[in-house]
Protein backbone atom coordinates (compact mmCIF):
# COMPACT_ATOMS: atom_id res chain seq x y z
CA UNK A 1 0.00 0.00 0.00
CA UNK A 2 1.45 3.25 -0.91
CA UNK A 3 0.72 6.54 -0.05
CA UNK A 4 2.00 9.90 -1.30
CA UNK A 5 1.02 13.45 -0.17
CA UNK A 6 -0.54 15.54 -3.10
CA UNK A 7 -2.34 19.15 -3.14
CA UNK A 8 -5.41 19.87 -4.20
CA UNK A 9 -6.44 22.97 -6.64
CA UNK A 10 -6.72 25.27 -3.80
CA UNK A 11 -2.82 24.22 -2.18
CA UNK A 12 -3.71 22.34 0.57
CA UNK A 13 -2.31 18.92 1.56
CA UNK A 14 -4.23 15.69 0.64
CA UNK A 15 -2.93 12.15 0.56
CA UNK A 16 -3.43 9.83 -1.94
CA UNK A 17 -3.47 5.81 -1.23
CA UNK A 18 -2.96 3.25 -3.87
CA UNK A 19 -3.79 -0.47 -2.82
CA UNK A 20 -3.23 -3.49 -5.38
CA UNK A 21 -5.69 -6.23 -4.48
CA UNK A 22 -4.97 -8.06 -7.67
CA UNK A 23 -3.79 -6.88 -11.37
CA UNK A 24 -7.30 -6.31 -12.58
CA UNK A 25 -8.22 -4.75 -9.23
CA UNK A 26 -7.01 -1.51 -7.50
CA UNK A 27 -8.18 0.88 -4.51
CA UNK A 28 -7.25 4.65 -4.68
CA UNK A 29 -8.33 6.83 -1.34
CA UNK A 30 -7.62 10.57 -1.47
CA UNK A 31 -8.12 11.63 1.91
CA UNK A 32 -8.18 15.36 2.99
CA UNK A 33 -7.41 16.68 6.33
CA UNK A 34 -9.58 16.21 9.02
CA UNK A 35 -11.84 19.73 10.38
CA UNK A 36 -9.41 22.07 12.43
CA UNK A 37 -10.85 22.98 15.58
CA UNK A 38 -9.43 26.60 15.59
CA UNK A 39 -11.14 27.47 12.24
CA UNK A 40 -14.53 26.43 14.00
CA UNK A 41 -13.63 28.16 17.08
CA UNK A 42 -12.98 31.20 14.85
CA UNK A 43 -16.39 30.88 12.74
CA UNK A 44 -18.50 30.60 16.00
CA UNK A 45 -16.55 33.41 17.84
CA UNK A 46 -17.07 35.63 14.97
CA UNK A 47 -21.00 34.69 14.76
CA UNK A 48 -21.37 35.12 18.18
CA UNK A 49 -19.82 38.52 18.83
CA UNK A 50 -21.64 39.38 16.00
CA UNK A 51 -24.97 38.50 17.43
CA UNK A 52 -23.56 40.13 20.47
CA UNK A 53 -23.17 43.69 19.25
CA UNK A 54 -26.39 43.37 17.61
CA UNK A 55 -28.19 42.24 21.32
CA UNK A 56 -25.85 44.92 23.02
CA UNK A 57 -27.68 47.84 20.30
CA UNK A 58 -31.20 45.68 20.46
CA UNK A 59 -31.13 44.40 23.81
CA UNK A 60 -33.47 41.62 22.29
CA UNK A 61 -32.52 38.07 23.43
CA UNK A 62 -33.49 36.64 20.71
CA UNK A 63 -30.71 37.86 18.60
CA UNK A 64 -28.17 35.37 21.05
CA UNK A 65 -30.65 32.74 21.10
CA UNK A 66 -30.97 32.68 17.17
CA UNK A 67 -27.05 33.03 16.82
CA UNK A 68 -26.17 30.31 18.89
CA UNK A 69 -29.29 27.80 16.96
CA UNK A 70 -27.78 28.92 13.66
CA UNK A 71 -24.23 28.00 14.27
CA UNK A 72 -24.58 25.00 15.90
CA UNK A 73 -27.59 23.56 13.12
CA UNK A 74 -25.06 25.11 10.39
CA UNK A 75 -21.71 23.16 11.65
CA UNK A 76 -23.80 19.98 12.08
CA UNK A 77 -24.86 20.57 8.73
CA UNK A 78 -21.62 21.20 7.03
CA UNK A 79 -20.12 17.88 8.81
CA UNK A 80 -22.96 15.88 7.70
CA UNK A 81 -23.32 16.81 3.96
CA UNK A 82 -20.41 19.02 3.01
CA UNK A 83 -16.92 17.98 4.52
CA UNK A 84 -15.38 14.73 3.23
CA UNK A 85 -12.97 12.94 5.23
CA UNK A 86 -11.64 10.71 2.17
CA UNK A 87 -12.93 9.55 -1.27
CA UNK A 88 -12.39 5.89 -2.60
CA UNK A 89 -12.09 4.59 -6.15
CA UNK A 90 -12.44 0.86 -6.44
CA UNK A 91 -11.73 -0.71 -9.96
CA UNK A 92 -12.51 -4.45 -10.59
CA UNK A 93 -11.80 -4.88 -13.93
CA UNK A 94 -14.09 -7.92 -14.60
CA UNK A 95 -17.30 -6.34 -12.82
CA UNK A 96 -16.67 -2.56 -12.61
CA UNK A 97 -15.96 1.01 -10.77
CA UNK A 98 -17.13 1.46 -7.02
CA UNK A 99 -17.23 5.48 -5.81
CA UNK A 100 -17.37 6.06 -2.30
CA UNK A 101 -17.36 9.39 -0.41
CA UNK A 102 -16.51 9.24 3.81
CA UNK A 103 -18.51 12.24 5.28
CA UNK A 104 -16.62 13.81 8.58
CA UNK A 105 -20.05 12.86 10.39
CA UNK A 106 -19.54 9.01 9.57
CA UNK A 107 -22.10 9.13 6.71
CA UNK A 108 -20.86 7.60 3.48
CA UNK A 109 -22.25 7.43 -0.34
CA UNK A 110 -21.33 4.59 -2.26
CA UNK A 111 -21.63 4.41 -6.44
CA UNK A 112 -21.34 1.37 -8.65
CA UNK A 113 -21.38 1.97 -12.47
CA UNK A 114 -21.19 -1.62 -14.04
CA UNK A 115 -17.72 -2.62 -16.36
CA UNK A 116 -20.19 -2.87 -19.38
CA UNK A 117 -21.31 0.85 -19.16
CA UNK A 118 -17.93 1.98 -18.95
CA UNK A 119 -16.39 3.64 -22.64
CA UNK A 120 -13.56 4.82 -21.20
CA UNK A 121 -12.04 6.99 -18.22
CA UNK A 122 -10.29 10.36 -18.93
CA UNK A 123 -8.79 13.54 -18.01
CA UNK A 124 -10.98 16.18 -18.83
CA UNK A 125 -10.35 20.08 -18.07
CA UNK A 126 -12.67 22.56 -17.16
CA UNK A 127 -12.97 26.45 -16.07
CA UNK A 128 -12.76 27.10 -12.82
CA UNK A 129 -13.53 30.46 -11.28
CA UNK A 130 -10.43 32.31 -12.89
CA UNK A 131 -8.28 29.47 -13.96
CA UNK A 132 -8.38 25.55 -15.41
CA UNK A 133 -8.56 22.61 -13.58
CA UNK A 134 -7.90 18.89 -14.65
CA UNK A 135 -10.19 15.98 -13.61
CA UNK A 136 -10.93 12.51 -13.51
CA UNK A 137 -14.11 11.23 -15.20
CA UNK A 138 -15.77 7.82 -16.34
CA UNK A 139 -17.55 8.53 -19.99
CA UNK A 140 -20.27 6.21 -19.71
CA UNK A 141 -21.95 4.66 -23.22
CA UNK A 142 -24.45 5.47 -24.67
CA UNK A 143 -26.66 2.32 -25.14
CA UNK A 144 -28.26 3.40 -28.43
CA UNK A 145 -25.09 4.04 -29.99
CA UNK A 146 -22.12 2.42 -29.00
CA UNK A 147 -19.66 5.30 -30.26
CA UNK A 148 -21.30 7.91 -28.82
CA UNK A 149 -20.63 9.00 -24.53
CA UNK A 150 -24.60 9.40 -22.77
CA UNK A 151 -22.58 10.52 -19.48
CA UNK A 152 -19.90 11.70 -17.55
CA UNK A 153 -19.33 10.94 -14.04
CA UNK A 154 -16.57 13.01 -12.22
CA UNK A 155 -14.50 11.15 -9.56
CA UNK A 156 -12.93 12.72 -6.38
CA UNK A 157 -15.26 15.70 -6.70
CA UNK A 158 -14.71 16.88 -2.97
CA UNK A 159 -11.39 16.19 -2.78
CA UNK A 160 -10.20 17.86 -6.21
CA UNK A 161 -6.86 16.80 -6.58
CA UNK A 162 -4.21 18.16 -9.09
CA UNK A 163 -3.23 16.88 -12.11
CA UNK A 164 -0.03 14.86 -10.65
CA UNK A 165 -2.29 12.42 -8.40
CA UNK A 166 -4.49 12.56 -11.11
CA UNK A 167 -2.64 11.00 -13.86
CA UNK A 168 -1.35 8.26 -11.19
CA UNK A 169 -4.37 7.15 -10.43
CA UNK A 170 -5.32 7.27 -14.41
CA UNK A 171 -2.40 5.84 -15.40
CA UNK A 172 -3.60 2.86 -13.39
CA UNK A 173 -7.10 2.99 -14.75
CA UNK A 174 -5.90 2.54 -18.02
CA UNK A 175 -3.90 -0.58 -17.01
CA UNK A 176 -7.01 -2.55 -15.69
CA UNK A 177 -8.85 -1.37 -18.85
CA UNK A 178 -6.35 -2.34 -20.90
CA UNK A 179 -6.73 -5.92 -19.41
CA UNK A 180 -10.07 -6.24 -19.89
Amino acid sequence: MEDETFTDISGKAISLSCQDHSSLCKEFVVSVPKVSIGKVMVYTCCVWLLAYAVFFFTENTAVLSSAIFITLVGMMLHIHFVKVDHETLLFIGSLGIQLSSSYASGRETTTFIEMGKIKDIVINEAIYMHQIIYYLCVLLKDPSEPNAVAHVVPLFQSSKPRLNCLVKVYKSCQEILSKC
